[in-house]
């Protein structure tokens, strides 16, 4: 019944895809309402991972998030997060790597919705672009979601964190706002199964950045990170 129920996850996430991805084009012009639509296909994909597969979710913290643009940084364990963010978060912009752009229909989407490409082999100038345009981002009104550890992690696995979100949030002036989760327990990398249960997600009290290094911000959000962490389940 899983794999049947995976099975029909997938092919609701592909067809929406295209289905989506057309809409947008014809209202490509219109940036708000394109960020509407883009994040209707996230919305979708969470209300059928719900019904069909049984996964479901519940959220401490969402008195913490402030009201002004901010830096998203967060663990990262499934595409779960990337559609969830769009959920509970404005108009957002992503830190990627920009093979995945490349992806018909997905990338597509993800083109659409002012991301920060990077190419991952080119590391100093992956970081000044980093910065300038995740400042030009949050300038534009725009929240930017930084995955530090720069590739999906098993749970009980973090990585190590990289520092440009918290270099970015140095320059600007802009709080970081850290967020745990548990997603990866069902939903893990590269697998096609999505096994139900409910994952776990804290949103933190806001870091402020103001006159603080990079170096102590990305310390700083690490470590709570990295805390909460053990606190949620890492299995089934």
């Amino acid at each position: 019944m899983m794999i049947l129920r995976s099975a029909l996850y997938l092919c609701g996430q592909v067809i929406s895809a295209v289905i989506i991805c057309f809409i947008m084009l014809i209202c490509f012009p219109f940036s708000g309402l394109r960020d509407r639509i883009i994040s209707s296909w996230a919305k979708f994909n969470l209300w059928t991972l719900r019904w069909l597969c049984g996964i479901r979710y519940r959220v401490q913290g969402l008195e913490n998030i402030p009201s002004e643009p901010s830096i998203i940084i967060s663990n990262h364990q499934s595409a779960w997060e990337t559609l969830f963010f769009q959920l509970i978060f404005p108009p957002l912009s992503f830190v990627l790597k920009r093979q995945l752009l490349w992806i018909p229909f997905f990338g597509w989407g993800l083109a659409a919705y002012h991301p920060i490409a990077i190419d991952r082999s080119k590391k100093k100038r992956a970081l000044d672009q980093l910065i300038t345009q995740g400042a030009e981002r949050l300038n534009a009104g725009r929240w930017l979601v930084i995955y530090p550890e720069g590739t999906r992690m098993g749970p009980g696995e973090p990585g190590k964190f990289q520092i440009g979100g918290a270099m970015i949030a140095a320059k600007t002036g802009a709080p970081i706002v850290p967020i745990a989760h548990n997603g990866g327990v069902f939903w893990a990398k590269r697998s096609f199964y999505k096994y139900p249960g409910t994952i776990d997600i804290v949103i933190g009290t806001p870091i402020p950045s103001q006159g603080v290094k990079a170096r102590e911000l990305n310390q700083q959000s690490e470590e709570w990170i990295k805390q909460t962490l053990t606190t949620l389940p890492t299995t089934r």
